[in-house]
Order: structure tokens, then sequence, then C-alpha cells
């Protein structure tokens, strides 16, 4: 799994029939390289400005299509290297999304995961499963998020259906399992994206490393407020975000460390925004993905947010890996014909299938 942060590729291994995780294996870790991710950046500014009109930068997105394969095959194979157990029978790749956009009345939604696939089946040298939200959107779906059938499966494992899985990328998105089984789920709002852009907008690094810089600055309040009173937060769930959607733009004309507190600030707001549109108060939140490694951030949750906030590593959870296992039980899903979407996750009209399988 390779995120909208742009930050390495994630790989993990599970044992699955796409209902239960029965074991989990090895992961793996394949940071990018400035160079790598310099080309990625290239490929989501020339699909953002083409966005689905004109003529297609398939220059750019050729070259990101390489990196992506190249990287893929790396961490596939650094994931092999540490593992002594059974070799793997099927993968899941995501591809990377460059290009997200929610439906709207009178436009329906698109989205846009850049990967070859013949060239990542022969890579891998496995079945390979893929494209897995082209068949949401095309039934009216959101696209996203797709992540909850596997946050269930890890909410089964945990025995507490009160809980709220948080997933904090470049965009935040929740998973809710309610009183009577049903799964919720859909994207609060920006989580790290912002914060990353303005970040290395100011040329000193690509992330808040350890928050220090939102917590040596200070939330500017009069636009926190003006911020949350966007038409986002009114619009009702299921709802999906494109990471440019909330840009770093919210935080000029603010110093960088008053615009980074800002920005983490929004992130937490927005999070508890959309907790608040579940049906059932949840009795914790448990944060995964890479914004929980950010003491802000998460202090900003616990302020910001009715329940107790732990880290998916407090709830048992390989924090780092589970966006990659997920892809992996959805592979397995695919494969078996499964529902990986829901009315309740991305509004699709019914439970249907998705994904495309090469043996």
């Amino acid at each position: 799994m390779s995120g909208t942060s742009l930050d390495a590729v994630d790989a993990a291994l599970i044992l699955t029939d796409g209902e239960r995780v029965l074991e989990f294996g090895a992961t793996a870790e394949r940071k990018y390289t400035a160079d790598e991710r310099r080309v990625l950046q290239v490929a989501t500014d020339a699909a953002r400005a083409w966005n689905w009109a004109g003529e297609v930068p398939e220059e750019a997105f050729a070259a990101a299509k390489a990196v992506i394969t190249a990287t893929h095959a790396a961490a596939f194979e650094q994931l092999l290297s540490g593992w002594n157990g059974p070799a793997p029978a099927l993968a899941g790749v995501h591809g990377q999304t460059v290009l997200h956009r929610r439906p709207k009345p009178g436009q329906p939604g698109a989205t846009l995961q850049l990967i070859d696939v013949p060239a990542m089946r022969a890579a891998l040298d496995v079945p390979l499963a893929c494209d897995f939200r082209t068949a949401d959107v095309a039934s009216g779906g959101q696209g996203a998020p797709l992540a909850p059938a596997y946050h269930a499966a890890l909410l089964e494992r945990l025995g507490d259906g009160a809980a709220c899985v948080l997933n904090l990328g470049g965009v935040a998105n929740i998973t809710a399992k309610l009183a009577d089984g049903t799964l919720m789920a859909f994207d609060t709002g920006p989580a790290n994206g912002p914060i990353d852009e303005w970040v290395e907008r100011h040329g000193i690094g690509t992330h808040d490393v350890e928050g220090q810089l939102a917590l040596a600055g200070r939330a500017d309040e009069a636009r926190l407020t003006r911020l949350l009173s966007h038409d986002w937060f009114r619009e009702p769930a299921p709802k999906s975000l494109d990471r440019y959607d909330f840009s770093a733009a919210m935080a000029d004309g603010l110093s960088l460390e008053d615009g980074t507190a800002t920005l983490t600030e929004f992130s937490a707001r927005a999070v508890a925004a959309g907790v608040a549109q579940l049906p059932d108060r949840p009795s914790c939140v448990i944060a995964c993905g890479g914004g929980r490694h950010n003491p802000a951030f998460l202090a900003a949750l616990a302020r910001a947010l009715p329940c107790e906030v732990m880290t998916a590593e407090q709830a048992g959870w390989r924090g780092d890996s589970i966006e990659a296992e997920a892809f992996a039980f959805l592979a397995a899903r695919t494969v078996r014909g499964l529902p990986i979407s829901w009315p309740g996750t991305t509004g699709v009209p019914q439970a249907i299938t998705g994904g495309v399988l090469l043996p």
C-alpha cells in the first residue's frame, strides 16, 4: 500500500479467508527516495491540473507507474526476506491515488489509482488483485473508504463492538460497527495532508516531526471557527474527500508554528465532528496510520473527542501495516466474490464486491 502522504510502500502478510484474520505474518516498509517521491508528486500535480479534462498527462503517469512497480516489488522482496512461513498465494495492490472526485448532484464520482497491472503481476509473480475502487464509483458510491471491511474484522478480534477505528493518513476516515451490527464509515476531513504540505512549503522537511512545530505554536481559534463552518461538516455520511480538498492554504498568513498548530487542531476537530455524526457513541477511538506518531495530533484528538483515544499498538494491532493488511484482506474477498463496500461505508445502493483479479 502506498498512501497519499507519499512516504513509503508498506507490505504485510496475513492468513485470511476474507472474513476472519487467522494469523499475522511478516511486515515491511520501503521508504521512497527523494527522487521517487518527486516523480509521484509530479504525477499527482499533473493529475490535479488535468482533472479528467483535456489531454491525459501520460508521460508523468508512466514515470510514476514505473516507480510504483519498482518500489512495490522491492517492498515485496523485503517482506519475503524476513519470512520463513508458506509462500504467499495472492497479492492485493491498491496503486497510487493521484485524483479522487466524490459524486455530487449532476456529476458522477471518479477515481484514479496509478498502477501498471501487467508489470506489477510479473514483478510479484503471484496472482494479483487490484482496481478496488472502480466498481464502487461506477455503482454510484464514493469510492472510499474501503478499509472498513478489514477494520470490522479487527474489531471482531478485539471483541469490542463499540470501538471506532480512525485512520490518520493524508485524509482521516473512521469506521464504526453500530449496535445493530451494520458498518458505518466515512472520511471526516483532512489528517496529515495539509500539515505535511505546510511544512514542505517552508522547506524544512516532509512532516511535523514529533509534532514539535504544532506544540511550539498556538492555534488560531477565529480561523478554526471559520474553517469548521465549511459545508463539508454538515453533509451526511457516507462521504469522501480528495487529499487536496482541504489544503495548507487554510493556514496562509500565519507563522510556521501557528500554522502547523492550527492545521493540526483543525484535523482533530474535524475528526470529532465526524464522530459526532455516528448514531452510536463509541467507547473509544483507535488511531491508526501515520498521524498516530504525532503527539500534538493525539493530544488534540484527546481534547476534541468525547471518549478515550488509544493507538493501534495499545489495541494490540500493527499500526504501520493496517492499510497494507486491509488490501490483502480485500484481495481475498475479491477472489471469493464477497462485498468490499456497503451503503453505510461508501453510499453504494447495495453491498457490492469489487477488485479485478489477474490469476
